[in-house]
């Protein structure tokens, strides 16, 4: 039995089953909007490496998969607005269909840095798949193509999303209700 975080700590916005049948809905838009294609499917790290896992199993398509990992956040939990690659792909993308995937587009300004490396790099076609999308928070606006769930205001840790690296194993999507102070 799971001990951590405490109940009072968290309150559970999607439960494990409700994931589940989201990201088989967004596998199969996605399938079909690539029909007959290979894509690229660039997960982002390290808080998408959950979802991106569970789409990628989920997708009926023949795909490559990379790792893209970016940092906007450091270990506090306010974007420090500067994004810093900790990882980069391995393979170049030129002339080749990618489908980013995104833990949550929050400020846009991330994924507005990542569209523009992606896009840089020579890519035939790029679209944005997102498991939560917060559009009240949007400083920048960007596409995303396929959204797993709004949100609202909330801070949102589990299924691979932290808050200062912890809680990233919840298999739920939960508010953190005591975020603490970013340093």
């Amino acid at each position: 039995m799971r001990e951590y975080p405490p109940p009072e700590a968290i309150r559970t916005l999607y439960t494990p089953a409700a994931i589940a049948a989201r990201v088989g809905e967004l596998a199969h838009a996605i399938a079909n909007d690539y029909a007959g294609r290979s894509p690229i499917l660039v997960a982002i790290l390290k808080g998408s490496f959950v979802f991106a896992s569970d789409l990628a199993r989920a997708l009926p398509l023949p795909l490559r998969i990379e790792f893209l990992g970016v940092r906007s956040y450091g270990s506090g939990t306010v974007s420090t607005g500067a994004v810093q690659i900790t990882q980069d792909l391995t393979h170049p993308i030129e002339n080749q269909d990618i489908l980013i995937v995104e833990d949550i587009v929050d400020t846009g300004l991330t994924l507005a840095y990542i569209l523009g490396l992606i896009q840089a790099r020579g890519a035939r076609s790029v679209r944005v798949c997102a498991l939560l999308d917060k559009p009240s928070r949007r400083r920048v606006e960007v596409p995303v193509d396929y959204v797993g769930f709004s949100v609202g205001d909330a801070f949102v840790v589990g299924y691979g999303l932290d808050c200062a690296e912890q809680y990233r194993n919840l298999p739920a999507l939960c508010e953190l209700l005591q975020v603490p102070d970013s340093p």
